[in-house]
């Protein structure tokens, strides 16, 4: 004893006077007290010694050493070497933490009296580790080229778990590289697993494999600025949180999910909506500013991103994929199926560019409850996969049949984009929810039959943008009204109306070019069954296959041709300005025409009727020479180059039972 005394006052001489670090190592952890911090370190009893209030018992103690280690205060090092971990703790607060180690399985305890945040500082490789934490203030990790499997779960299934309900920064430091894996046997919500809000930062690179549930899991919101983040795997969704998702800038690579690629729920009762700067926010809302995200979803009817609130994106480079078909939901009793992006709430999209493909049945590129705003960015939607059907009992995930006679609760149809809801209550109909695009560039092509491009189950207004729509069944459609005053229309489907409103159709402005399919269907609709009518005010307009009987046409010139030619250039003149170059569809005879031949659909004949409205008298040419005009949605709108040569088409009144202000 009395040796041990001497070499305890010889250390302390030492540190002392060198003005260095003391070491106290107990089994794998090493408290690290710089000389200036340690003050008086109590020996007692010949059985304790205590340093800064940390209190050793002396048969636990391994080692005590002095040497010139630089500490910073407030950290934890956790260093992995194979089947065993070395951990460092600051001496500063060395009382508030109580580390395990067994093997290369690692917990550290914070006690309630920490008052300030701790940093874990994580590195090395294991096959078979983990980290884990506890707490009740907020803590940094940082992921420091850290390779760890967790194959023997001890403390739990995660690779890295943080059971604190605080902020938690993730910081996965620049340059490095970090691939975690969970416990296949576990019982864990995510691999990475944060139970508060965790914040990703930094420019390092992050692999994940969810081998039980989701691959990164928070309790609360989750952030993300500059790093890379890549999901190679998990059993539920790719990242999922509660409360809010907010992504700045990085990338997020997401594939081989059993559920949704990015998914955000409300944590509570009830949403509180969006907050200032987001404080004490639980609204489910999806925010995407910036960074790239690549995702593909494989899984019966799941979602790429899916939000329980809103979803703002106003930035990035976003694609995905979503192959799966659609599914039976036997709780809600409806068909459900994969969507690109989903939300339960409003959806505006302001900016970035989104790359979304669906070949599932059913699938869908994007939809919204609530009411969707595209004012800026490029929006590009594919789908192919047919109407995903089931009675219940049995489906078909194919369906060709009638679907006039499927109770819509049964099936679910592709498209390229929809927005809002349309209820049944009884024989009346509820709406809600609506579109409006006013910006930006959208490109949709749905070729799975019965697909439609973009829908509306409420109203529809287009105020700008240039659009494009090339589908099965609508191009474009809406459940109520549909109104375009300004920007770039492209509509043509190939076995329905061109543009279809169930309720009033109004054409105010902007450049319109709708092609329909065979009679009865029409380029331009309205629910006229219903007394409904298609009002045209002003605007540019080409219409093959012709205009919804009754329509009423004033401010403007509307004439005819039944003689033109397919997959040919057209050059149309507002009087002697040229107003927009486009293309034909190859075909030029599909039979009927305008209001598909039918009482006051105006001339009829062997071949679909070319319409055209201009705000004076058109004229039109055709065998004309484009040159820089293809910019143009392939051959539709204004031309950037020069149109030259061509010869005129004879033009007819486009007349036969008008309503008022008609021809």
């Amino acid at each position: 004893m009395k040796k041990l005394t001497t070499i305890i006052a010889a250390l302390v001489l030492t540190i002392v006077a060198g003005a260095q670090t003391l070491n106290v190592q107990v089994g794998s952890v090493t408290y690290q007290f710089p000389a200036s911090q340690c003050g008086d370190m109590i020996y007692q009893d010949g059985t304790t010694l205590t340093i800064l209030n940390k209190v050793f018992t002396l048969n636990d103690i391994s080692n005590m050493t002095i040497d010139d280690t630089e500490v910073t205060d407030g950290t934890i090092g956790v260093v992995y070497e194979g089947t065993s971990a070395k951990v460092t703790v600051a001496g500063n607060i060395a009382q508030y933490v109580t580390p395990t180690v067994s093997g290369a399985h690692v917990s550290i305890e914070q006690s309630g009296d920490v008052a300030e945040e701790i940093t874990y500082n994580l590195s090395g490789s294991s096959t078979d580790g983990e980290f884990y934490t506890s707490g009740s203030y907020k803590s940094t990790i940082e992921l420091n080229g850290l390779t760890l499997t967790n194959a023997t779960p001890v403390f739990s299934g995660a690779a890295v778990h943080v059971q604190n309900s605080k902020r938690i920064k993730v910081k996965v430091v620049t340059g490095t590289v970090n691939t975690l894996t969970d416990a296949a046997g576990g019982s864990q919500k995510g691999c990475l697993y944060v139970k508060g809000h965790a914040e990703f930062a930094q420019k390092g690179t992050l692999n994940v494999t969810g081998n039980v549930k989701h691959g990164i899991k928070a309790g609360e919101y989750i952030t993300l600025k500059n790093a890379v983040i890549n999901v190679l795997g998990a059993v539920g969704d790719g990242i999922s949180c509660n409360e809010y998702f907010l992504m700045e800038s990085g990338t997020i690579n997401i594939s081989g999910t059993g559920d949704d690629g990015i998914s955000c729920e409300i944590d509570g009762d009830s949403s509180t909506g969006e907050t200032t700067d987001h404080e004490d926010e639980d609204s489910g809302n999806i925010y995407i500013s910036g960074g790239v995200i690549n995702i593909t979803c494989t899984a019966i009817a799941a979602k790429g991103i899916k939000g329980d609130g809103d979803m703002n994106i106003s930035g990035g480079d976003i694609t995905v994929k979503t192959t799966g078909k659609g599914m039976w939901d036997s709780e809600d009793l409806e068909t459900k199926a994969a969507c690109g992006l989903s939300c339960d709430g409003n959806m505006n999209i302001s900016g970035g560019t989104l790359n979304l493909t669906s070949t599932g049945s059913g699938g869908k590129g994007m939809k919204c409850d609530g009411v969707m705003t595209i004012s800026d960015g490029t929006v590009t939607v594919v789908t192919s996969g047919g109407l995903y059907y089931n009675n219940g009992t049995t489906e078909n995930t194919n369906y060709t049949g009638n679907t006039d006679n499927v109770n819509s609760n049964y099936y679910s149809s592709p498209k390229g984009i929809k927005a809002g809801v349309k209820t049944q209550i009884g024989s009346n109909y509820t709406y809600s929810g609506g579109l409006v695009i006013s910006g930006g560039t959208v490109s949709v092509t749905t070729s799975g039959r019965n697909g439609e491009g973009i829908e509306s189950k409420s109203y529809l207004n287009i105020t700008g943008g240039h659009i494009i729509v090339n589908s099965y069944d609508d191009g474009i459609n809406a459940a109520q009204n549909l109104t375009i005053s300004s920007g770039y229309v492209y509509a043509r489907s190939s076995n329905n109306d061109g543009i279809d409103a169930n309720g009033n159709c109004y054409i105010n402005g902007g450049v319109v070019y709708a092609i329909g399919a065979n009679t009865p269907e029409v380029a331009i609709d309205a629910n006229s069954e219903e007394q409904k009518k298609l009002y045209i005010t002003g605007g540019t307009i080409i219409a093959i296959g012709g205009l919804e009987s009754g329509a009423s046409i004033s401010g403007g010139t509307c004439k005819y041709t039944s003689s033109w030619t397919g997959n040919s250039w057209y050059a149309l003149y507002n009087g002697s300005n040229l107003a927009l170059a486009f293309q034909t569809p190859t075909k030029s005879s599909s039979g009927g025409g305008p209001g598909g031949g039918g009482p006051g659909g105006g001339p009829g004949g062997g071949s679909q009727q070319l319409v055209v409205y201009t705000s004076s008298t058109p004229a039109l040419k055709t065998g004309v020479t484009v040159n820089g005009g293809t910019e143009y949605f392939g051959g539709m709108g204004n031309i950037g180059g020069t149109v030259s040569g061509g010869s005129s088409v004879t033009l007819s009144n486009y007349s036969g039972g008008w309503g008022p202000g008609g021809f």
